[in-house]
């Protein structure tokens, strides 16, 4: 099957230029202008910019055991319309992916039913140690270790698990950072004012940007002692970027971290609005903290820009702040929103580029993708930047139904994606005769 892309701006490695692209099945075999050879399919896309499909390094699709929120395939989908060719899924499902067997099971389930191409954690507890030193680097994304709040036996809180996880994984270390003995005073404090009705408001009080650095610390702390490559999920606060520099390139950081699409586009002045819709682990924080998470992505201090998608059903999130779980959809919208900050200014489509697609590859060290290079999988995204759309009910993908983007106007809008060269998503429709692969790491 060869496939031709005519005439499109390349946003690729920090420059955007115009040229034709040449797909020979899975691969981009040729990146020249006016390419010109019998092919099996063109697309045009004049006027419309290509980017690589986006790597989302942090989701929550809820296969196995919570599919009445969410399942591979629906999530898949709705990612694939959202530019995101290739997701990396959290381990807190039911059961919890804490065994190589488990762990199995979920890409059993993706390659049968994800349209993207998938990548699942081994999640980590106080007491699988010796399943999760059995994780081949090779074909697994990362150990993932919730240092804080989580469900069930997914809180690592001892010291000497974290210390010998740490020292002997021989492969990523992923974290969530909350420190959970922080949490619990702020909850205790919150019912003495409030009793059982605290407001969402207190949110952010709760799961303080202290309980944040705490735990990040300690992070790092163990990283810098054991040489640990260690990735920092969803930062929230503007203290914990101090955690992390600039001063190396990132092939070379033993130590990165990442931002999501929520803590860059909300704060906490929109809890009155949003309700729990908008309730995050870690919180939606101060605005200060929002607008610090940008500039430290402008500089490089964080290397990531990923989404946390984590959905509900809406009765869930239809609750009192205790009763309602954290978490919201975000993969379908992840990245209209970031091109919403490039029509404003707030960053260049190149860094939006880099921050989604180049360097997930480079962190998590992806075979063959998160770029447009001659013999790389053609994942790849056509977006049209002056194509206003509104989200609706009407065209929300996810299986939960709502996004808190409801009522938000893009300016862009995504008409085509590939995934590993065949037309997975094209104005708004679905061919889904192929199914995404199994992500691969050069470890």
């Amino acid at each position: 099957m060869l496939t031709l892309i005519k005439s499109a701006q390349i946003v690729n490695e920090g420059k955007i230029y115009k040229s034709d692209v040449l797909i020979e099945n899975q691969i981009i075999k040729e990146i020249a202008n006016n390419i010109s050879v019998d092919v099996d399919q063109i697309i045009d896309a004049e006027g419309l910019y290509l980017l690589p499909g986006v790597i989302d390094d942090q989701v929550h699709f809820r296969e196995p055991g919570l599919t009445h929120k969410a399942n591979i395939y629906t999530e898949s989908k709705a990612a694939v319309a959202g530019g995101i060719t290739s997701f990396m899924e959290m381990p807190n499902t039911n059961p919890q992916a804490l065994t190589e067997e488990l762990l199995e099971d979920k890409y059993k389930i993706a390659s049968e039913t994800s349209i993207a191409n998938y990548s699942f954690f081994m999640g980590a507890s106080n007491d699988n140690l010796e399943e999760v030193l059995k994780t081949n680097p090779k074909n697994v994304g990362a150990i993932k270790i919730f240092m804080g709040s989580s469900t069930g036996n997914m809180l690592v809180d001892n010291k000497n698990v974290l210390e010998e996880i740490f020292s002997k994984s021989p492969m990523l270390i992923a974290v969530h950072c909350e420190d959970e003995e922080t949490i619990q005073k702020n909850i205790d404090a919150a019912k003495e004012k409030y009793g059982e009705e605290v407001p969402i408001s207190e949110h952010p009080n709760i799961r303080s940007a202290e309980a944040c650095f705490k735990s990040s610390s300690i992070a790092v702390e163990l990283a810098k002692k054991h040489n640990t490559r260690l990735h920092v999920f969803h930062l929230s606060t503007e203290k914990e970027i101090e955690l992390f520099d600039n001063k190396l390139p990132l092939k070379e950081k033993r130590i990165t971290a990442e931002a999501c699409i929520h803590h860059l586009w909300f704060d906490e002045s929109k809890y009155e609005e949003k309700g729990t819709l908008i309730k995050w682990n870690p919180a939606v924080k101060r605005e200060k903290d929002k607008d610090a998470l940008l500039q430290a992505i402008l500089n490089d201090k964080l290397d990531v820009i990923a989404t946390d998608h984590a959905p509900h059903t809406l009765e869930e999130k239809s609750n009192t702040y205790f009763n309602a779980p954290s978490g919201g959809p975000l993969v379908q919208h992840a990245l209209p929103a970031m091109l919403e900050f490039v029509k404003n200014g707030k960053i260049s489509l190149a860094k939006v580029v880099e921050k989604m697609c180049h360097n997930p590859a480079i962190c998590f060290r992806v075979e063959g993708r998160g770029y447009i290079r001659e013999g790389y999988f053609a994942d790849l995204v056509l977006v049209d930047l002056n194509n206003p759309w509104e989200v609706n009910k009407e065209n929300i993908l996810y299986k939960c139904g709502w996004s808190p983007f409801e009522g938000e106007i893009f300016s862009s809008k995504i008409t085509h994606t590939l995934v590993n060269g065949h037309i997975a998503y094209e104005h708004g429709k679905f061919d889904e005769s192929k199914n995404g692969m199994r992500l691969i790491f050069d470890r």
